[in-house]
This record gives structure tokens, C-alpha cells and sequence, in this order.
């Protein structure tokens, strides 16, 4: 039960993190780019790399994965998640499987999202 605590309080904090970056950057002088996602997907990668490093070297307690990985990482952005994966998939000698998640990953989210869009049409 203390891991879902962990996990939650986490989610909490990271999606409160993702909205206040929504507010602070949105749409930068009415382009049409998705700023704030970009630059929250972006910084959660760069988050989650270092978060990584960090459990990973000191060989810290899980429950800092699940608070800080699962929980506000995985609040803030689950795109770090999957950057993180592709990164250890290169580092394993797995290759044409990272290719292949990450060309899955964006394709068939893409299709899925449309797919969602259409359905409710």
C-alpha cells in the first residue's frame, strides 16, 4: 500500500508541474507549435535521464523509482518513460527493436489517436 502512496503523491506533484508549464509557455506569440508539450516532454526526458543515472549509481531504494520515475515523471510526461526505454534498448544492443518501439510508439499512437478522434465523430 506504501508503493501506491508513493506512486500517487508523485503523479499529483508532476501533473500540477505539467499544467503550471501549460500556463507559463502555452502557445509562444500564437504559433501554432505545441510549446509547452514539447518543452514539458523534452524537459521530462532530460529529467528522467538524470533521475536514472542517479538510482541506478547510488543504488537507491526503489520507492525513489516509483515516486520520482513512475510517480512524477510519469505524471509530468510518460514520453520520458519511452525516451528512457528507446536510450537502454541502444545501450542493450537491441536496435531494431528500439527502431521498431519507436517507430510503433508513433505510429500507432498517432493511428490510435485518430482512430479515438474519428470514433467520437
Amino acid at each position: 500500500m506504501k508503493n501506491f502512496l508513493f506512486v500517487f503523491i508523485g503523479g499529483g506533484l508532476g501533473s500540477c508541474l505539467r499544467y503550471l508549464m501549460s500556463l507559463a509557455f502555452g502557445k509562444v506569440g500564437g504559433l501554432t507549435f505545441p510549446t509547452s508539450t514539447f518543452l514539458v516532454n523534452m524537459a521530462g526526458c532530460l529529467a528522467i535521464g538524470i533521475m536514472a543515472g542517479f538510482i541506478f549509481k547510488y543504488k537507491l531504494d526503489q520507492v525513489y523509482v516509483l515516486l520520482f520515475i513512475t510517480g512524477i515523471l510519469g505524471g509530468f510526461t510518460t514520453f520520458s518513460s519511452f525516451a528512457l526505454e528507446f536510450v537502454q534498448l541502444i545501450k542493450n544492443n537491441q536496435t531494431g527493436i528500439a527502431l521498431l518501439y519507436a517507430v510503433l510508439t508513433n505510429f500507432v499512437g498517432s493511428a490510435l489517436a485518430a482512430l479515438g478522434l474519428y470514433c467520437i465523430k
